[in-house]
């Protein structure tokens, strides 16, 4: 059971004691039961967690000390924060997490956050497949997962992982999982972006890729980096897309790119050469299953918000600087 697996979890790899951790799951269930007015059976459903174990974490923080008159906990505001997104934007989940003040970077604490729902997934005896695009977040997500077996998993990519010219990204993330923890993996053989239509086409009729693509599309959970449309993004730097073709990018009003497929303001996918180009998994939109977007960073504050707005995800794991600069821009 999912609260039986929190009770054993070693937070140690979090750089947090497994008391703090359990401390901070009953400061959300507080707030969400206290200030928000949710039931217990929508607290358990917002936690994934039992109902007992919901109304456990509230008994927790009551014990605790942690409710007063206030939620007296550091992380009131991030928990205020996430649940003001979640109802903004209908989302399935939303999680916030404290943003260094010193240094803006935020990389390790959303790859432990996005962490602890991965590895819920993870640890079940259940079949799972589960999807992920690429990028430093979630490599950085992949290396807080401890090594495990669980060969029954299905670990799917939904991009590629190479430029046409056959240059690897530096940030791969089916391959790498699955070696942590025994499972199967699924690759997308492809470039991120072909350097045809025709190429395109041809690529996506192959069996492999057909395969892919049909276990990606049943997916339990999708993971997925947001990152910026600019000179030196992922996408440009690492070699997947060339000089003129972000410069029309930009031209063409794109702020922000999913697994290589990029889109404007209004989080609506452009139609640009480079997304007739894209070889991964198609996105749907509006998003069907659970998408989970990990990303922080203000540079990536517009890309996100975008990405809200065209309903590419369905849940967010972010920071708190771009959790408040979002709220104040919608």
């Amino acid at each position: 059971m999912k609260e039986a697996f929190l009770e054993r979890r070693d937070a140690s790899k979090a750089g947090l004691p497994l008391r703090t951790r359990k401390l901070d799951q009953a400061a959300h269930a507080a707030w969400l039961y206290y200030i928000a007015g949710n039931t217990q059976e929508e607290i358990a459903a917002k936690l994934n967690l039992s109902r007992q174990a919901a109304q456990r974490l509230v008994a927790l923080a009551v014990s605790e000390k942690l409710i007063k008159f206030r939620l007296d906990y550091p992380l009131r505001e991030c928990i205020a924060l996430a649940e003001s997104l979640r109802d903004k934007f209908e989302l399935s989940l939303c999680e916030v997490v404290p943003s260094d003040a010193g240094s803006g970077d935020t990389l390790n604490g959303l790859g432990v956050c996005a962490a602890n729902y991965l590895e819920t997934y993870l640890v079940a005896k259940t079949p799972t497949i589960l999807a992920f695009s690429t990028g430093r977040t979630l490599r950085s997500m992949v290396e807080q997962i401890p090594s495990m077996q669980q060969p029954q998993h299905k670990i799917v990519s939904i991009v590629g992982n190479m430029s046409h010219y056959g240059r690897a990204g530096r940030y791969e993330v089916v391959m790498h999982l699955s070696d942590r923890i025994g499972s199967q993996a699924y690759p997308v053989p492809t470039p991120v972006v072909a350097t045809s239509i025709e190429e395109r086409e041809l690529l996506q009729t192959q069996r492999s890729f057909i395969t892919v693509k049909t276990l990606a599309e049943q997916a339990k959970a999708t993971f997925v980096g947001i990152s910026p449309i600019d000179w030196n993004a992922p996408l440009h730097q690492d070699g997947f897309i060339n000089d003129d073709e972000v410069t029309q990018l930009m031209e063409l009003g794109a702020v922000g790119e999913i697994a290589g497929w990029a889109y404007d303001r209004q989080g609506v996918l452009i139609q640009c050469v480079t997304n007739s180009r894209v070889a991964g998994v198609p996105l749907e939109q509006p998003a069907q299953r659970l998408i989970i977007g990990v990303a922080g960073g203000v540079k990536k504050v517009e890309s996100i918000l975008a990405a809200l707005r065209g309903k590419l995800i369905t849940g967010l794991i972010t920071d708190e600087v771009v959790a408040q600069a979002i709220l104040e821009n919608i």
